[in-house]
């Protein structure tokens, strides 16, 4: 497509006297092209194209719909096109995740509230399962409310005694003890001593 710059550099390298065969050169335009601007007193005008419906454009709206009302989970691509599918899309599912990625990108996720303690008051403490069998393998986690600080320390047991002394030594690290510590699970705290 030549747009009306190209169409005045063409009229302004004839009238600098270069014949068609030059300015077909200079420009990089066809002679025949050159031949019918120079000809034309007009500037180029194009007929923007009518932008064809596609294949997905009856079903955005219900796409758009299901996100909306699913938030603030996804709901997967292949099943939103399986869905489609039964009200009459013949597209592919391609079309639907190319789609969804666009709507996906409009949300805007809520903001994290994180929650708050004042200094010393608390310390979260939980145990995490690193290996099961014959010889388990735990990890002691403590953190605290106000700096996040953590402490972690690995054993082979969820004994009491041991997570006794998984807090003494956490309470050591930290240089304090917090006026109390909340505990994610029953275990956590002790109710597990069989071990």
């Amino acid at each position: 497509m030549i747009g009306k710059e190209e169409c005045m550099e063409v009229r302004i390298l004839k009238k600098q006297g270069k014949s068609i065969r030059e300015i077909s050169r200079i420009t990089g335009l066809c002679r025949n092209t050159v031949r019918k601007f120079l000809r034309s007193t007009a500037d180029p005008r194009y007929k923007e194209r009518a932008k064809r419906p596609g294949k997905l454009d009856p079903f955005k709206a219900f796409l758009e719909e299901r996100v909306k009302a699913a938030l603030p989970h996804r709901i997967p691509a292949p099943v939103l096109a399986r869905e489609i599918k039964s009200l009459g899309y013949e597209g592919c599912e391609r079309t639907v995740r190319t789609f969804l990625a666009t709507l996906y990108s409009r949300v805007t996720p809520e903001p994290v509230i994180r929650f708050e303690t004042e200094p010393g008051k608390q310390m979260q403490a939980d145990w995490c399962e690193l290996r099961k069998g014959k010889h388990p393998l735990y990890a002691f986690v403590g953190t605290l409310g106000f700096s996040r600080d953590s402490f972690v320390v690995f054993t082979t047991s969820q004994a009491f005694d041991v997570l006794r002394e998984c807090h003494e030594m956490a309470f050591s690290f930290f240089g304090g003890v917090p006026r109390e510590v909340l505990y994610d699970n029953r275990a956590a705290a002790g109710s597990d001593l069989h071990n």
